[in-house]
């Protein structure tokens, strides 16, 4: 029986859900089946022989069936081949083969397009026959497991069987249990960029990871036959009433304006799983907000927050703007201790659709002995009996709109045109309160008592005594002017953000998060360093809290607020520009030889090795995204996006030279301000800025290798000279260890000759040993491979 979520109300969004639950198997629709074949795109399924049973119609549509080979001789296969060879190579890390030719028995199909009706037309063209008393077993037996997987995909069931496009967008999942491989998953989504995906639900140290092994651009859409369209619709405004209770608890009025951009009958948004919804409204009418748990539906998204469903008395017209609003509450502000408090769900706390640009206009009403910021220009802050109530609104669109909470220290500075907030706790959070010290004393006398045994050793008592914790607010002044200093310099380079004031403000933890006009910023960044709880990270942590993690938060007001990613695999170029921003910042402030200790530090990282031998770069390139984060290489997509992605933008500096490097990020942002980025829109800018006569000139070589591909190689120089002056013959030989036989890169020699610049010559390798040769007019008195890092390698 399907029992209603005690956080939905009636419907038309849960009627329907309910219907979807209540229509199980159909033992009137089991049909003995042979060599049937159904294909979508490159997923090509063949039934050898067996039963395949549809369930019974929701609103005239069927949208699951079973098969099962469940008879002498029985067998399916599953057939599919990536088009890219990055796609084939991660198949091949997970299924153990660059294309799957897996056998199963058993199968779970769901589907809101026209499979049902294809799959229909193709039993009866073949004449199959129907079995109701195996339909009696096969349900009695699959219906259990069924009513799990419509669950999982509940949102978008029901979201697809409102839709009037549902036979041409609706998708196709198919859940085998393979032969060799074990039960894994298969989807066709033609309203995602990358239409097909594979995968598997794995577990590894108690948590639950869902292993993506390809995902790429199914072939109509690849051939231009289908186009992938747009959100289908955009949010114009949000407008926020948010009540802070004493308790911490937080309840919110969230107003959204909607343009839809076709008649759709509902509208889905996105909310934090710590919210619960208490309302809803469309254009002042009641409405449905409809959010069941649809738990594989988001692993496979890779998201983990609740899906909203609104539907209301009419559809949604295109063209025309339509506010939604929605009450909600949840803990999402957490107690630290010493009135330090951690805010949570910072990007989700109120509902929302991708992040989209929009204006905000938000009201806070919170305990007065409390302060608040937020993103925004405070427009007004008042004191009504026990709260204060404060309003914010932003001057240009922003995607996400964050607060915190805190009792704090404030100082400012103005600075080029903007204001800086620098905010610190008065305390410090329980976390980071110093543990007591122990101290030896002796309440004994020299020589002990007199004793029958004679003298007795003095016996020291350990007296616990309590330190003195750390002010977090002492270089308050301190760090404002040095972040002052970065806002101006990063603007400098590469043109002032469309912010008015940016508020740094404290958050527990060992993590920074940049938000429009407002920085979180890890507690330990406040401390002075010899205060600090690193541990053993040395030098190179203390750089971090000290210097990078405020720089890089603050670069995101460029990469990540200005200009954003357009999908998944375009999310390293916001880390791996933020990032190294910072370097850059950090090299100006105390040298190269800082900056190559970072790196090194950071190559170092990429090469350690897990338990398989295989090295931290290897589990994929940067553009994989998050799927870099599976039950193979749990830790690698913060070393491969920030680590790697910092080498790659170094690189492509030495590429460029500092003049070009400059004015080629400067464009990226400007030309792409309140939009979107990809990989490829990145490489097609930076090639306008090669500098004339260099080496791969539209950096093709450059991002295949170092973007799109894995590997760090060892490079090796060895180097002769012949004859006298002026006619010298430099000959060199650059070996290449270490990596894939067919990985190569552009890497330069450096010729010092005397007081005339030095010669840089550039070497393409190879997996077998390359030479050179260099006319020179007098004798070298140094060669050096790579002395900028121009390449990221072992030398």
């Amino acid at each position: 029986m399907y029992i209603l979520p005690v956080f939905c109300w009636g419907g038309a969004a849960s009627d329907l859900a309910r219907q979807i639950h209540q229509a199980p198997l159909d033992s009137g629709e089991c049909y003995r089946i042979r060599d049937l074949r159904f294909v979508r795109d490159e997923i090509k399924l063949y039934f050898s022989d067996g039963f395949l049973i549809f369930s019974k119609p929701v609103n005239g549509v069927r949208v699951s069936a079973v098969f099962s080979a469940e008879v002498e001789g029985g067998d399916a296969e599953l057939l599919l081949m990536p088009p890219t060879q990055r796609e084939r190579r991660s198949l091949a890390t997970f299924a153990k083969s660059p294309t799957l030719s897996e056998h199963f028995r058993n199968s779970v199909l769901l589907f809101t397009d026209n499979s049902a009706a294809e799959l229909l037309e193709t039993i009866k063209e073949a004449q199959a026959k129907k079995s109701a008393e195996m339909g009696n077993l096969l349900s009695g037996k699959w219906n259990p497991v069924l009513g799990s997987f419509l669950s999982s995909f509940e949102v978008r069931l029901v979201e697809d069987l409102l839709s009037p496009s549902r036979v041409r967008e609706g998708f196709f999942f198919a859940a085998i249990g393979g032969s060799s491989l074990g039960n894994f998953d298969v989807i066709y989504d033609p309203r995602m960029r990358q239409q097909i995906s594979i995968g598997q639900i794995a577990y590894r140290d108690e948590r639950r990871y869902f292993d993506v092994w390809a995902n790429f651009e199914s072939r109509s859409f690849r051939l231009g036959q289908r186009v992938f369209k747009e959100p289908e619709f955009k949010v114009e405004l949000v407008r926020i009433q948010a009540v802070i209770e004493p308790d911490l608890m937080l309840k919110a009025i969230t107003r959204i304006r909607v343009l839809p951009g076709r008649t759709e009958p509902t509208i889905a948004l996105d909310i934090s799983r710590r919210m619960k919804v208490t309302g809803a409204k469309v254009n002042g009418a009641p409405a449905e907000a409809y959010y069941p748990e649809s738990l594989r539906a988001n692993l496979l998204r890779s998201g983990d927050n609740h899906i909203l469903l609104i539907t209301a008395d009419r559809e949604f017209a295109a063209g025309k703007p339509v506010e939604v609003e929605l009450e909600h509450e949840g803990r999402v502000i957490a107690p630290a201790g010493n009135d330090v408090y951690f805010v949570g769900a910072r990007g989700v706390w109120y509902p929302n659709r991708g992040q989209q640009f929009s204006d905000y206009d938000v009201t806070f009403r919170f305990p007065k002995h409390l302060d608040l910021v937020a993103t925004g220009d405070l427009i007004s802050e008042t004191t009504e009996g026990e709260y204060k109530v404060s309003r914010r609104k932003t001057s240009s669109p922003v995607r996400v709109f964050g607060f915190n909470l805190g009792s704090y220290e404030r100082t400012t500075i103005k600075r080029g045109g903007l204001t800086v907030e620098v905010c610190a706790n008065r305390k410090l959070e329980t976390a980071l309160q110093p543990r007591p010290r122990p101290v030896e004393i002796n309440p004994n006398p020299p020589g002990g008592f007199p004793s029958a045994r004679g003298p007795r050793r003095p016996q020291p008592d350990i007296l616990m005594v309590p330190l003195p914790p750390p002010n977090p607010a002492a270089r308050l002044q301190q760090l404002a002017s040095g972040i002052a200093a970065t806002y101006e310099e990063m603007a400098a380079r590469l043109g002032k953000p469309p912010i008015h004031t940016l508020t740094i403000s404290p958050i527990p933890g060992r993590f920074g998060q940049g938000f429009p006009g407002l920085v979180y910023l890890s507690t330990i960044s406040y401390l002075d360093p010899s205060e600090r709880p690193i541990g053993r990270g040395g030098a190179l942590q203390q750089t971090f809290f000290s210097d990078i993690l405020h720089s890089h938060e603050l670069a995101h007001q460029w990469w990540g607020n200005g200009v954003t990613s357009a999908g998944y695999q375009d999310d390293w170029l916001m880390e791996a520009l933020a990032n190294y921003s910072a370097l850059w910042v950090l090299e100006g402030k105390r040298g190269i030889r800082t900056l190559d200790a970072v790196l090194e530090e950071y190559r170092n990282n990429l090469l350690k090795k897990g338990e398989d031998g295989r090295t931290v770069e290897s589990a994929g390139p940067v553009t994989m995204g998050h799927r870099l984060t599976s039950s193979h290489t749990p830790g690698s997509w913060p070393v491969i996006t920030y680590e790697k992605g910092s080498w790659i933008i170094h690189m492509l500096r030495r590429r460029l030279g500092d003049e070009r490097f400059q004015k080629m990020l400067a464009q990226l942002y400007q030309k792409n301000l309140y939009g979107t980025l990809t990989t490829g829109q990145f490489r097609e800018t930076a090639r306008e800025f090669v500098p004339p006569g260099s080496p791969d000139p539209t950096l093709e070589s450059f991002f295949e290798t170092w973007v799109n591909g894995t590997g760090i190689p060892a490079l090796k120089l060895s180097w002769q000279v012949g004859g006298k002056a002026p006619k010298v013959r430099l000959t060199g030989t650059i070996t290449q260890t270490e990596a894939d036989e067919n990985f190569s890169t552009w890497v330069p020699v450096e010729i010092q000759t005397g007081r005339a610049k030095a010669i840089v010559h550039w070497v393409h390798t190879s997996s077998e040993p390359v030479q050179f040769s260099i006319n020179l007019t007098g004798p070298p008195l140094k060669v050096t491979l790579d002395p900028g890092n121009a390449a990221l390698a072992r030398k």
